[in-house]
C-alpha cells in the first residue's frame, strides 16, 4: 500500500512538471488556433537560457524564471507577429509547417552553438529530498506542483477578470465577433502566443534544478504536451490541468507495474482512443468560430 500511495504523489508531482507546459500550449491553440509545434524547442530555448545564467553568473534556476519567463515572451511576440501572423489567411497545415521551421531551425541553432553536450545544473535547493508520512517527496518536484497551481489559478484570474483576459476569450469563441466589438485581434494573437511561450520560460526555470539541458531535451516533453492538451480538449486550460494529473499518474503507475520501456505506449494508446472516441477531448467543446 506504502509503494502505491508513493506511486501516486510521484504521478501528481509528476503532472506538475507538464501542467505548466500544458497550459501554454493549449492557450495558444486556444487563443490563435495555431497548434505550436516549437513548443517544445522553446523550454529548450529557455532551459539553455537558465542554465547560462546559473554557469556564468550563478544564479539558481528558480531566481532564473522570472526573466527567463520574459526573454521567452519576447521570443512568442516575435515568432507570432513575423512568422505566424502573415500566415493566418492560409490553411492550417502551412501554418503547422512554419512551426515545425522554427523548430527544427531552433534545435540546430542550439546544435551549432552549444554543441550535443548534456549540461546539468547543480544546485544546493531543489533537489534535497523530504518525507511526509513514509511518502517521499523531491522538494523540486512539490515545488513545480505547487507553481503549477498558482500558474493555473493565476490564468483564469487573468481571463476572467481582466479587459486582456476577456479579449482572450472573446477572440477564442469568435475572433470577427470580437473585432467588431473593438477587440485588436491581431495584438491579442501576440499577446497570447507570447504569454503561452512565457509560460514555457517559467517552466525552464522549474525543470533545469530536475533535468539535464541538451538540443532535444523539449521533444519528450511537448509530445507528452501533446497528448494531454487532447485529453482533456484542445483549448481547455481545466482540461490541461486534468489532462496533466492523468498523465503523470499513468506515467507512474504503468511504469512501475508494467514497464518504464512501455509507459509511453499506455498513455499514447489512450491518445489515439480519445482521438477516436472523442476527438474534442474531456473538457472540450469543439472548434471556436472563425
Amino acid at each position: 500500500m506504502s509503494i502505491f500511495l508513493q506511486l501516486l504523489v510521484n504521478g501528481l508531482l509528476l503532472g506538475g512538471a507538464y501542467a505548466i507546459i500544458s497550459i501554454g500550449l493549449t492557450l495558444i491553440f486556444g487563443v490563435v488556433r495555431v497548434v505550436n509545434f516549437a513548443h517544445g524547442e522553446l523550454l529548450m530555448v529557455g532551459m539553455y537560457a537558465v542554465w547560462l545564467l546559473a554557469a556564468k553568473l550563478g544564479w539558481h534556476p528558480y531566481l532564473s524564471a522570472v526573466p527567463v519567463a520574459l526573454l521567452l515572451f519576447a521570443l512568442g511576440v516575435l515568432i507570432q507577429r513575423f512568422i505566424i501572423q502573415p500566415l493566418l489567411s492560409a490553411d492550417a497545415h502551412i501554418q503547422i509547417f512554419a512551426t515545425v521551421g522554427v523548430s527544427t531551425a531552433l534545435v540546430n541553432l542550439a546544435l551549432m552553438i552549444f554543441g550535443a553536450d548534456v549540461h546539468p545544473v547543480d544546485v544546493s535547493f531543489g533537489t534535497e529530498p523530504l518525507q511526509f508520512g513514509g511518502i517521499n517527496v523531491v522538494s523540486g518536484q512539490l515545488i513545480t506542483f505547487v507553481a503549477a497551481l498558482a500558474v493555473a489559478g493565476g490564468l483564469h484570474l487573468f481571463l476572467q477578470r481582466t479587459y486582456t483576459g476577456r479579449a482572450f476569450r472573446a477572440v477564442a469563441q469568435h475572433r470577427y465577433a470580437a473585432s467588431l466589438m473593438g477587440v485588436n485581434v491581431k495584438t491579442t494573437y501576440v499577446l497570447a502566443f507570447g504569454l503561452g511561450a512565457a509560460l514555457v520560460g517559467l517552466a525552464s526555470g522549474l525543470l533545469v534544478a530536475q533535468y539535464p539541458v541538451f538540443p532535444t531535451v523539449g521533444q519528450y516533453f511537448v509530445l507528452t504536451a501533446f497528448v494531454i492538451v487532447v485529453l482533456g480538449g484542445l483549448g481547455s486550460l481545466p482540461g490541461a490541468l486534468v489532462g496533466s494529473i492523468v498523465i503523470g499518474l499513468i506515467d507512474s503507475l504503468a511504469g512501475y507495474y508494467i514497464s518504464p520501456d512501455m509507459k509511453e505506449v499506455v498513455y499514447f494508446a489512450i491518445f489515439l482512443v480519445i482521438l477516436v472516441v472523442r476527438p474534442t477531448g474531456l473538457f472540450g467543446l469543439g472548434r471556436g468560430s472563425e
